[in-house]
This record gives C-alpha cells, sequence and structure tokens, in this order.
C-alpha cells in the first residue's frame, strides 16, 4: 500500500473512531445516575428492553441515534431524542421497534422526538411492517409544547398514522413500561394489542394531581390508571405482566403467531462476500473531500463477488451507473464519479460535478431500474451540477430535471448512501431527503448542506463586503480574513454528518463496512410491501 491509502486510512479510522466515541456518550442516554434510579425499581433501560426483546444474534438497525446532538442545550439536551427506534427481528420477524426513554427527562416528548416518532411510523408504513412500542413516557415537554402539540406533523399525528395503520393491516403492539399519560395515552389503546407491567406502568388521560385540581377528587395513580385497573376494572389494557422481561416476552410469543406476508417480488439469490476486501475503503476513500477517487473501486467493495454491469460507461463518465447485487439482492446503483474524466472531444470533465450527459445517462437507468423492479442506491459523492455559458446553453437545467423527475417518479425503493459531499441541487438530484429514500445513510466522511465551507464563506464575504462598502465603510484585508474565518467555521460546522442526523436529515451514520447490511435489511423491509404501482415520469422535456 502507498502512503496516500495509508493516509487516508488513518483519516477515515480517526472519523469511525470520533463517530464509536460520540455513540456511547449517547447510548448513556440521560445518565449512569438515571439508568441506576431506573434498574433500582426493576425496570430496563429503553436499549436494555430492545436487546432483550429482538432475536439472539440477529441484525439490528438503529435510526437516529445522533438525534437531538447539540440541540436543546439549555434544557439539558435530548439525546437521542429521548426514544430509541429501529428496525429488527422479534420471533423471526423484521419490524419496527419503537421505546422511550425514560432516562432523558422522563421520556417526555420534545420536538425533535415527535420528528423521530413519526418517521418509525413512515418506516412501518411505507414497508407494511409490524410496530412494536415501549412506552415510558411522561408526554409533551410543556417549556416547548407550542413546537410539539398542534401542527400537521406533531404529536397528535402519531395517533392519526395508529388508525391509518390498522386500516391498512399492519400489527401494532405496545407494552406500557412506565408513565403513559394525556394525549400520549391513545397510542397504546389505539394499538392491536396492550400490556401493561404491574406496578410500574400507568395509564391514565389525567394524573392524580391533575384530577384533584380539575375535579377535587383525591386519588393515587396505581389506582387511577393501574394494571389491575386497566385490566381488570376498565378493562383498557389486554394483558397484566410482573415484569419488563414478561412484557417483553409475551411480545415474542404474539410475533411467533403472526402470519407471513406476501412479498413485493424484489430480486433475491444466495449471497456472496465481495473479492475485494471491503476495509479497503478506507484507504481508497480522501481523507481530504476535494481529493479526486474513482468511485468504482468503492462500489467493488460493496457488491457481492465485486461484480458490477456497468452501463453506458463510456458516455456521461461524471456519473456511474450499474447492476449488481448486495447479499443476494438485485440493485441499480447511481454514484458519482469523482476522478477527473476526458470525453471524446477530449474536454475535461471534473470529478463529482454532475454534466448535462451524466444527468441524461442517470435519468434513462433509473428508467429503466423501474421498469424491471429494481432497487435503486444513490451514492453521494457530488458539488452539484456544471455551471457557465457552456452548461446552460446546453440545457443543464433541462438535464437535471429530467433527472430529477425520474428519480423522484419512482415506484421501487431507494436507498441514499452519503459517502462525500452532498451539496446543493446535487443532493436533490441523488435523492436527498426531500426525495423519500427508503433510508438515507451518511458515512463519518459525509457533508451535507448548499456548498461547502470555503464556497459559502467566500460567497457570504463577498456580498457582506459590498453592503459596507455601499455605507462608504472601508474593510481591511484583516478584517474580511477574520470575517471570512468566522463564516467558514459557522458554516462549515453546519456541512458536519452530525448536525444533519440530530436533525434527522439523515436516518443513521454508520461504519463503511456496515452499508451491505443496512441496504439488505432495507430491500428486505421494503420487500413487505407487496403494492403494485405503475412507474409514471410526467412530463420530461427533450
Amino acid at each position: 500500500m502507498d502512503i496516500k491509502f495509508n493516509k487516508n486510512e488513518d483519516g477515515n479510522k480517526l472519523l469511525l473512531s470520533e463517530m464509536k466515541r460520540r455513540l456511547e456518550i449517547v447510548k448513556l442516554g440521560g445518565g449512569k445516575k438515571r439508568i441506576e434510579k431506573l434498574h433500582s425499581k426493576g425496570k430496563l433501560t429503553a436499549r436494555e428492553r430492545i436487546d432483550y426483546l429482538i432475536d439472539k444474534k440477529s441484525r439490528f438497525l438503529e435510526i437516529g441515534a445522533f438525534v437531538g446532538d447539540g440541540m436543546y442545550e439549555e434544557h439539558g439536551g435530548c439525546p437521542s431524542g429521548g426514544v430509541v427506534i429501529g428496525i429488527g427481528y422479534v420471533s423471526g420477524k423484521q419490524c419496527v421497534i419503537v421505546a422511550n426513554d425514560a432516562t432523558v427527562k422522563a421520556g417526555a416528548w420534545f420536538p425533535i422526538t415527535g420528528k423521530k416518532n413519526l418517521r418509525a411510523q413512515e418506516i412501518a408504513m411505507e414497508n407494511h411492517l409490524p410496530i412494536i412500542y415501549l412506552v415510558d413516557s411522561a408526554g409533551i415537554y410543556l417549556p416547548l409544547q407550542d413546537e410539539i402539540f398542534a401542527d400537521k406533523e406533531h404529536f397528535g399525528r402519531i395517533f392519526r398514522n395508529n388508525a391509518k395503520m390498522s386500516a391498512m393491516g399492519i400489527t401494532q403492539i405496545s407494552a406500557i413500561m412506565g408513565s403513559c399519560v394525556a394525549g400520549g395515552a391513545y397510542l397504546p389503546i389505539m394499538s392491536d394489542e396492550a400490556l401493561i407491567v404491574n406496578k410500574t406502568g400507568t395509564i391514565f388521560l389525567a394524573g392524580s394531581f391533575l384530577v384533584k385540581s380539575a375535579i377535587g377528587e383525591e386519588i393515587d395513580n396505581e389506582t387511577l390508571g393501574g394494571a389491575t385497573t386497566t385490566t381488570e376494572v376498565s378493562g383498557v389494557v389486554d394483558y397484566k405482566v410482573e415484569s419488563d422481561e414478561e412484557a417483553l416476552d409475551t411480545i415474542k410469543r404474539i410475533f411467533s403467531k403472526i402470519g407471513d406476508h406476501l412479498t413485493a417480488g424484489y430480486n433475491r439469490i444466495e449471497p456472496a462476500e465481495p473479492k475485494e476486501d471491503p476495509k479497503e475503503i478506507y484507504g481508497i476513500l480522501p481523507e481530504k473531500r476535494e481529493t479526486p477517487y474513482d468511485a468504482l473501486e468503492i462500489i467493488k467493495r460493496l457488491v457481492d463477488e465485486s461484480k458490477f454491469d456497468e452501463y453506458k460507461a463510456g458516455y456521461g463518465k461524471t456519473m456511474i451507473c450499474g447492476y449488481a447485487r448486495i447479499e443476494g439482492w438485485a440493485v441499480g446503483i447511481v454514484a458519482n464519479q469523482r476522478t477527473v474524466v476526458k470525453t471524446k472531444s477530449n474536454e475535461m470533465q471534473f470529478g463529482g460535478v454532475i454534466y448535462s450527459d451524466s444527468a441524461d445517462k442517470a435519468a434513462h437507468f433509473i428508467m429503466n431500474c423501474n421498469q424491471k423492479r429494481i432497487p435503486l442506491v444513490f451514492m453521494h459523492d457530488v458539488t452539484g451540477f456544471m455551471v457557465g455559458s457552456r452548461s446552460e446553453n446546453g440545457g443543464i437545467i433541462k438535464d437535471g430535471a429530467k433527472m430529477v423527475n425520474a428519480m423522484a417518479n419512482s415506484i421501487v425503493p431507494k436507498f441514499s448512501i452519503v459517502v462525500g459531499n452532498s451539496y446543493g441541487a446535487g443532493n436533490y438530484a441523488m435523492c436527498g431527503k426531500a426525495y423519500d429514500p427508503a433510508l438515507m445513510i451518511a458515512w463519518p466522511s459525509a457533508k451535507i448542506a448548499v456548498m461547502s465551507g470555503a464556497a459559502a464563506a467566500k460567497t457570504l464575504l463577498q456580498i457582506q463586503v459590498a453592503t459596507l462598502k455601499a455605507k462608504g465603510e472601508k474593510v481591511s484585508q484583516e478584517e474580511q480574513d477574520k470575517l471570512y474565518n468566522t463564516i467558514e467555521q459557522r458554516y462549515t460546522s453546519q456541512t458536519s454528518p452530525y448536525h444533519a442526523a440530530s436533525r434527522l436529515w439523515v436516518d443513521a451514520i454508520i461504519d463503511p463496512l456496515e452499508t451491505r447490511k443496512v441496504i439488505s435489511m432495507g430491500i428486505e423491509a421494503a420487500n413487505h410491501n407487496a403494492e403494485r404501482k405503475e412507474y409514471k415520469t410526467g412530463v420530461i422535456r427533450a
């Protein structure tokens, strides 16, 4: 291996180490003391509940681990948004699991908590996956109620989705393992079946303090809405259990009896490992985001037997399109090529930039994948579309629109992997979050923004200097440099994958070696939805 490879490897492994360090902090939730307090009550933490519930030695894909990162600091923070969600396997059935983290503000709902819960339900609804709710929440976080209560995508949308999923025939099971109050009480009761843990689980529209202030009645929470009351008096809950473990074992037995699902029919054969070593990705992917590299070498280390059937290899060279398999599943891959290439007319094309011919090729390939019902994988390392008079005269907007149209109307599942840069309209064309990817995943090397920090700083600096000069104010070079550095630092921090993950612009940040697992689990989930749709693109300009 050469020096450049070793330097890249060191840089990417440092990024990976930082990701793992941050993840360990996130997994502590509200901290060790609160975990100990939970244990003293005989309760498991959210992640312990999930570990106990899922099949042993099975895969689990956590969604939104970094949600809330760096947010709500004035309120004490909200690690993982106060809820743990993911895709796992229970009694052999793939499902979505949602577990409130009672160590974070007693499991209260922050605005980002609502967004994360809705994402879990969205995944279940899109893929017709059963969903399990492990409820332990104090309800809406009152200091921020105006950001979580009344709007379309706020708290109430959860219960609307409960009703919609029930009508769709999607199994929903809830276990009340702690507090379940106010509007939040509707979630387990709108599920197909509900369990409650004796002495620790309670469910009611209003707790004892509110009852006393509202109607003057003196009553304790256990009598008001504990396990005995809700299973033997009101009949609101279906099963009374004595511990967290018994609740989870009961869910396992219920799930073991769920019938098999119809499939969408996505093609799969016996999985095979890549022939090229996936660990070499660390050395191939440049340490610096502006450095060119051959994206084909990354692809070869992600696909089965390192076999890739490239589509229109000699045309539109800044975009790689082709067919492959990932863990046996047939996929169509659309990837930005980062090498500098030459066209037949000896014109140089910059890597990571989408040109007219690249967009045209990608649009046609996306249509082919929809025609064949082959799931799509988009690998982002894009700075945007080519600009300038030659590109504008050549119809870059028209060709870009063609690609966006073909991608946006796709009826096959789409998976977005942000390998490196994902800037501007390039993010959109490569199936950014706004275009409903089944899963959107970032590597630790990812950068997501309108443009790079340096480019944004230069642009904003020019505007600010021009504004000051228009007012008759002189700006020295030293002042310009200081202003540039301030803008660049602020903007660069916003391009971080953690900034994106904290706001759920991406579903997860993962080790590149986990990419095959994520795509495979994602296609397996999508295969649950047997609904057949007709592929239509609408009007595309010639």
